[in-house]
């Protein structure tokens, strides 16, 4: 059997999910890796077949996505060609997670192809987002359209969406509390964050697309991201400071830290995350403003710990995926 397996790279949670899906669908043949975008920094472990451009948005430093940088690394016209040339003909299975340029090559050739994403819970109207409609929807829905869904967020919203993807290497973590806080905020410049964490009294560790060594000041740590340094960090927090994103949470929150979400201005995705997340008994925060410092007093003063259920069914799911799905 010849399996292609495309993921969105843009932003780490897809290639975080993937590194643990890659090698259960190599169990079932012979497997080719597709990757899209430029924006996440960890990576696989096996050999890529394919790798595009593909259509990514570029983080901003005050909290949202920097615009005129995403319009810059736009290139439309390769997106186009690189759609029309990509063969699938071959393929006895096409698995999804979020990618545009084998989405729409499917389509075009009259291929079927099956999403494996947290993006595509969002097809049941039951999964949570906010009252007022936006445009952002319609990404839901055509960004990288599939025939079939296997969805993952915080509940389960549908028949076809599960709990999260947790990797094995966070479930065979030893934890601990060594009583620093570990911050992902990629839409932020480290100066901001710097700026307000610096007048708390205990030890952060930030997490950084734009430092290229590890420094300290004062009780902060600011480290370039790297996978392993970040979940040893992780494993040994009190917390995770981060933005509306959706394995970070759902990693910490099976951990058993304390959570408090900051998602990106203007980014909807992230707005729903927050909200589903809020649900469960998260805080949330719009922005980083003159009310933060409050907000992270509170938030580290409460010793509340949330209680979900995550359990381990990546290997069924992928099971159930080809059995069903294969042409």
């Amino acid at each position: 059997m010849k399996i292609l397996y495309a993921i969105q790279g843009t932003g780490n949670g897809h290639i975080s999910r993937a590194r643990e899906i890659v090698p259960l669908l190599q169990q079932y043949g012979d497997l080719d890796l597709l990757v899209s975008g430029t924006q996440a920094e960890v990576s696989l472990a096996q050999p890529l077949k394919y790798k595009f451009h593909g259509f990514s948005f570029v983080f901003g430093t005050k909290g949202g996505v920097d615009n005129w940088a995403t319009f810059k690394i736009m290139n439309l016209p390769q997106l186009w060609r690189d759609m029309h040339s990509l063969p699938l003909k071959d393929y006895d299975l096409i698995i999804n997670d979020f990618e545009p340029v084998s989405a729409w090559a499917c389509k075009l050739q009259k291929i079927p192809s099956v999403s494996l994403s947290h993006q595509c819970s969002f097809i049941s109207p039951n999964t949570p987002r906010p009252q007022k409609w936006n445009y952002a929807e319609w990404l839901f829905k055509y960004y990288s359209p599939t025939t079939y869904h296997i969805g993952f967020h915080f509940e389960r919203y549908a028949d076809f969406i599960h709990t999260p993807v947790i990797r094995s290497e966070i479930r065979n973590m030893e934890t601990s509390n060594k009583g620093h806080y570990t911050v992902y905020l990629p839409a932020y410049d480290d100066k901001t964050l710097l700026n307000y964490l610096g007048k708390t009294d205990v030890e952060w560790h930030i997490f950084s697309k734009r430092q290229k060594e590890a420094t300290r000041i004062g009780n902060v740590h600011i480290c370039p991201v790297n996978n392993q340094e970040f979940n040893k960090s992780l494993a040994s927090c009190a917390g995770l400071l981060t933005g509306g994103g959706f394995e970070g949470p759902a990693e910490a929150l099976f951990l058993q830290k304390k959570v408090l979400m900051i998602p990106m201005t203007g980014q909807y995705e992230q707005r729903c995350n927050a909200l589903s997340a809020s649900k469960l008994g998260v805080p949330v925060i719009n922005e980083i403003d003159a009310s933060f410092n409050k907000h992270i007093t509170n938030w580290l003063n409460d010793d509340k710990i949330i209680q979900v259920n995550f359990p381990d069914e990546t290997a069924a799911i992928v099971d159930d995926l080809v059995k069903s799905y294969t042409r």
